[in-house]
């Protein structure tokens, strides 16, 4: 079993939610396709600012592959205004809800402890892709942050 990481924004986080799919555009048919059925993913939603509001960026969900990856055209997810073109994420799988965080988790809080993210000051760059594996431990250690309450 493999657990990934999935980077999007808001926007496309609550058409995951609502839909329990993961789509990816054509440049990371690659990363999708090494996906499988029983594998588990992260949602990771990047900061965003709304108005004068900055929403920091955060883990807001762990989802298992519920499916193959398959190729679907239908428009479904919001092409972020920093992408060109019409690109429609036709590359997907469906997923099974594991847990949505009923707080998201501040992921600048999480970085010290995550293994994946090697460099801890210029830490977006290992999130710049739609999705890449991270380890077991990352994992385990993002689902316990998740129970631990924050106040």
């Amino acid at each position: 079993m493999t657990v990934w990481i999935a980077s999007t924004n808001r926007d496309n986080w609550e058409i995951i939610r609502k839909n329990n799919i993961w789509g990816v555009p054509k440049r990371n048919k690659k990363s999708i396709e090494r996906s499988k059925p029983g594998d588990k993913i992260l949602i990771f939603v990047k900061q965003e600012t709304v108005e004068d509001t900055i929403i920091p960026s955060a883990i807001t969900a762990a989802f298992e592959i519920a499916s193959k990856p398959f190729e679907d055209t239908a428009p479904l997810f919001i092409r972020p205004p920093s992408m060109h073109g019409d690109e429609s994420f036709p590359y997907r799988i469906r997923l099974r809800p594991i847990k949505i965080f009923p707080e998201e988790l501040d992921f600048k809080a999480l970085i010290p402890k995550l293994n994946f993210i090697t460099n801890k000051k210029q830490w977006t760059g290992h999130l710049r892709t739609a999705m890449r594996t991270v380890p077991d431990e990352d994992y385990d250690f993002i689902m316990k942050a998740s129970e631990t309450p924050r106040g």
